[in-house]
Formats: structure tokens, sequence, C-alpha cells
């Protein structure tokens, strides 16, 4: 996703975020998840179009990519390709301290919490649920992917029940279209209730799934 220019950057310890507080309490917490190169204004037009009864908290990620921007995976020369689950584990661990901590400052329940992740933040979004099932209400993917290795956690069906958006872009030349297919599958054998948007776009959300993301948090 572009990126949006905004001096409204928060910092707390070594996160800086943006943050938008809910119209109503209590109110629940909806995490957005910048992809690869991105940061925390990344995903910030999603949170025009979100209900104003979350609180919506964009982070991001600690690691510096190569190519500029930000990643939620340790970068070396081994690092290459779509990540494993073990390459976002320490993301997915800091990230739930982190909000865990935070939270307790800005007085927002995060016993469990909405995600909306765009490409690797997708990646992340899926890692947390895995992990953390009980701390994950609701996943939202972008143009993105399940990580490798992923599967071997759905042994115990831990998303069963979850409700799942799912959008990407049929002409998506940097996650294929087939990435989404599957985890549909993958998702639906588990138990969680999917929605899926298939457009006709890129590595983007399209207008269409743009209105259907709104209506799926509504």
């Amino acid at each position: 996703m572009s990126t949006e220019n905004n001096s409204d950057i928060r910092e707390f310890r070594e996160w800086k975020y943006r943050f938008r507080p809910a119209t109503v309490s209590p109110s629940r917490l909806l995490v957005l998840l910048h992809g690869w190169t991105g940061d925390e204004n990344s995903m910030w037009i999603f949170a025009r179009k979100l209900p104003e009864k979350s609180a919506i908290l964009a982070p991001r990620a600690l690691y510096v990519a190569p190519e500029g921007g930000y990643t939620w995976r340790v970068m070396s020369l081994e690092s290459r390709g779509l990540p494993l689950v073990d390459d976002l584990l320490l993301s997915a661990e800091a990230l739930i301290s982190f909000i865990d901590d935070w939270s307790q400052t800005v007085g927002v329940s995060t016993n469990q919490i909405d995600l909306v992740g765009f490409s690797q933040g997708a990646a992340l979004s899926y890692t947390l649920a895995l992990l953390h099932p009980e701390r994950v209400r609701a996943i939202a993917a972008l143009s993105g992917f399940m990580p490798g290795n992923a599967e071997d956690l759905f042994a115990s069906q831990p998303l069963a029940g979850k409700r799942v958006y799912i959008s990407h872009g049929r002409h998506d030349n940097i996650i294929p279209v087939e990435q989404a297919r599957k985890c549909v599958g993958l998702l639906e054998d588990s138990g969680a209730q999917v929605t899926y948007c298939e457009s006709d776009g890129g590595h983007k959300v399209s207008a269409d799934c743009f209105i259907s993301l709104a209506d799926f948090f509504r």
C-alpha cells in the first residue's frame, strides 16, 4: 500500500505507531499490520472506513527492510522468498507483548483483538491467530498468504469458528492469487468462517473488496 504522510506518530518503548481511539466504550481493538517495506502509515487509509466503535492501532514493524521501509521478519542472507512461521515468530510474540503493555496506558481491552494485514502483514495475522487463537476474534488478510509450515499448526484446529476475510487480485504479480485460494480451502477445512473477495486487480485492494471489508467488520 502507498504510504500516507502524517505527523501523528506516537511512540511506546521501541515501537512507533498510529492510534485512533474508539467513539464508544468499551471498545474492541483492531490492529492494522502493514506489508513488506511499509510502515505505520501504509494501512491508515483503511481506518477511514472501518467502524468508529473500534479503536485502531497501526504499529511499525521493528526490522528495517534492505529496500527501505520495515519488515516483520529478521533479515539475513537466507531470508528470501515467502517467510515461514518461524521467520515471523519473534514479531508475533513481540507484538502481543507490546499490545498488552501499551493497552494499559490507553485503557483499551485487548482480551480479543481484530487483525487486518496486508501481504506480509496478512501472514503475520495468520501467525498470531494460530499461535494465540484465544486472543484473536477476526482476521482480514489482504493480498496475503499463509506462512510456510503453518499447516502444522492447524492440527488442533485453533481457527475453528474464527471469522476470516480474504481479498486478492487475480493479476497480483507479487503474491499469486493461488495463495489466497489455498488459504480459503485450508481455513474452511479447519472450520473457519471465510468471506472471500477476488477482483481483477493486482497487489492491492479493489474498490469492491474495500467495501466488503468494511461490511465484514461492521
